[in-house]
């Protein structure tokens, strides 16, 4: 294996696979339905990459050092067959950890298979409990009982899982704390994340954004949290137990204390483009390489000098200005 740093001394260890730009949902700090329409173009499946091409570029991640795959979408569950394609890339040589993030809305009929083919972990979107004002962020009438019923189905499958809860000033704020006392009593690790200016669709204003110091000072009005080490060097979330419990509680802080100075992650898009930012305008394109012939020793030089030039720090830099500055779709890069 062969371990490569970017200008800023950041290893690739983490790859962010979309297997699809279709998702069930259109939550509007996503995928808004004025946008995302009925007429709206999709990919074609010509476009999307295959089975057989996205593992032979995860082999090529795996011998560069990436270590853990996510499976991100849209919704990847909506990508048939998917357990097929997990079973593959678990067992390529390197990959320690092949997780996937989900909606939660087919988890339950898949979690089992999920599990069967290698997945270790789900993450789950749930940003309330309430039923209108969840209805009201999926915009799909889709009820909380359906995603609760994924959830439970996977960890009875076996599956770790946490949730994760992207928390808007004015729609959702007023549920961090009834999540946070069910999820508690679930010892289920729930996660927040500032809502953040992903894409150029979802009207982002700072504005609205719910801090995580916001979040946390809610928490000690009724838990006492305390600090857990990292995992591992990249990990984004800042972790925390509930004080004499094993159950933790995460806070993902992109817009109010970035992380860029430890971010290990590319990102595959759904037709096979390279992106090395979460905020990055422009990828670069290698289903063209995958389907003209070019060899697996040429691409794999092509990545490593990618991210051997990457210095993305976006969330570090971001101004009132930047953030109008076009960048690509979460729903086409995956989170």
């Amino acid at each position: 294996m062969t371990n490569i740093l970017d200008t800023r001394n950041r290893p690739l260890r983490d790859l962010r696979i979309s297997v699809t730009d279709r998702c069930n949902f259109r939550c509007s700090y996503c995928m808004p339905k004025e946008i995302f329409g009925v007429d709206y173009p999709f990919m074609s499946k010509d476009e999307i990459l295959s089975f057989e091409e996205i593992v032979r570029l995860a082999k090529l991640f795996a011998k560069i050092g990436v270590e853990k795959i996510r499976l991100t979408g849209g919704e990847p569950l909506l990508r048939k067959d998917l357990p097929i394609l997990i079973n593959r890339l678990s067992k390529i040589e390197g990959i320690k950890y092949v997780t996937l993030t989900t909606n939660g809305v087919f988890l339950a009929k898949n979690a089992k298979a999920l599990k069967e083919a290698g997945i270790c972990r789900v993450n789950v979107s749930l940003d309330s409990l309430d039923d209108k004002v969840f209805m009201k962020i999926n915009n799909m009438n889709t009820s909380v009982s359906t995603v609760l019923n994924g959830i439970i189905a996977a960890r009875e499958a076996g599956l770790e899982v946490k949730v994760n809860m992207v928390v808007k000033k004015g729609l959702n704020d007023t549920e961090v704390l009834p999540m946070v006392h069910f999820f508690k009593e679930k010892n289920i690790t729930l996660r927040f994340i500032e809502y953040m200016d992903v894409g150029c669709t979802n009207g982002w204003n700072f504005k609205d954004v719910i801090s995580k110091k916001q979040v946390y000072d809610l928490f000690q009005e009724q838990y006492q949290l305390e600090p857990v080490e990292q995992n591992f060097i990249g990990e984004v979330a800042k972790r925390y137990r509930y004080k004499g419990t094993n159950t933790e509680v995460g806070f993902i802080s992109s817009v109010t204390e970035t992380f860029c100075g430890s971010c290990t992650r590319a990102r595959l898009s759904t037709d096979g483009k390279l992106y090395t930012c979460l905020f990055a305008s422009e990828g670069y394109d290698l289903r063209k390489m995958l389907r003209t012939g070019v060899t697996d020793q040429y691409i794999s030089a092509i990545i490593q000098s990618l991210w051997e030039k990457r210095d993305d720090r976006y969330s570090e830099i971001r101004t009132e200005e930047s953030h109008k500055n076009r960048k690509i779709e979460m729903s086409y890069i995956g989170g």
